[in-house]
C-alpha cells in the first residue's frame, strides 16, 4: 500500500511506474469530495500473487472496489480490479505524441480517473475478483 484512505475505505486504486502520480492526485481530488480511497503501487504483480491469500486480500479486498491505471494494455489487470472494477488504459497501438498529450487524449488523468472510481463505487457496490 501506498497511501492509505482516510477513513472508511470505499476503493482501492491500482497503479505502476509514472501513473502513480496520476493515482495520488485522483485519491486527493476524492478526498477533497469525501470519498476515502487507497492507493497500491503493484510494479511487480509477480511477487504480489506469490503472497498469502490473506495478505492480498488485506492489500485489495474482496468487498472494496477497484480501479488500475495502466499507459498501456488493459487486458492483464482485469485480474485485479474483478468483474466490477475498472481499468483506464490504452487499448490501441501507434498513437505518437509526448506523454502529456496521449495521457490527456486517452483520459490517463487524475480528473478522469476520480470519476471512474466514482462510477465503479456507484455501479458495483463492491468488487468480487479473487486471486
Amino acid at each position: 500500500m501506498l497511501s492509505e484512505a482516510d477513513g472508511q475505505l470505499q476503493a482501492v486504486i491500482i497503479a505502476t511506474g509514472s501513473e502513480v502520480a496520476i493515482a495520488m492526485q485522483a485519491q486527493a481530488i476524492l478526498k477533497a469530495g469525501g470519498v476515502a480511497v487507497r492507493v497500491v503501487s503493484m510494479p511487480c504483480t509477480r511477487r504480489f500473487d506469490q503472497q498469502s491469500s490473506t495478505w492480498k486480500k488485506l492489500v485489495l479486498p474482496p468487498d472494496v472496489c477497484r480501479v488500475a491505471i495502466e499507459a498501456g494494455q488493459t487486458d492483464f489487470w482485469h485480474k485485479y480490479v474483478g468483474l466490477d472494477g475498472d481499468v483506464l488504459g490504452i487499448d490501441e497501438f501507434g498513437a505518437s505524441a509526448p506523454a502529456p498529450l496521449l495521457y490527456q487524449h486517452y483520459g490517463l488523468t487524475a480528473d478522469n480517473l476520480a470519476q471512474t472510481v466514482l462510477r465503479t463505487i456507484v455501479s458495483a457496490g463492491g468488487s468480487d475478483g479473487d486471486f
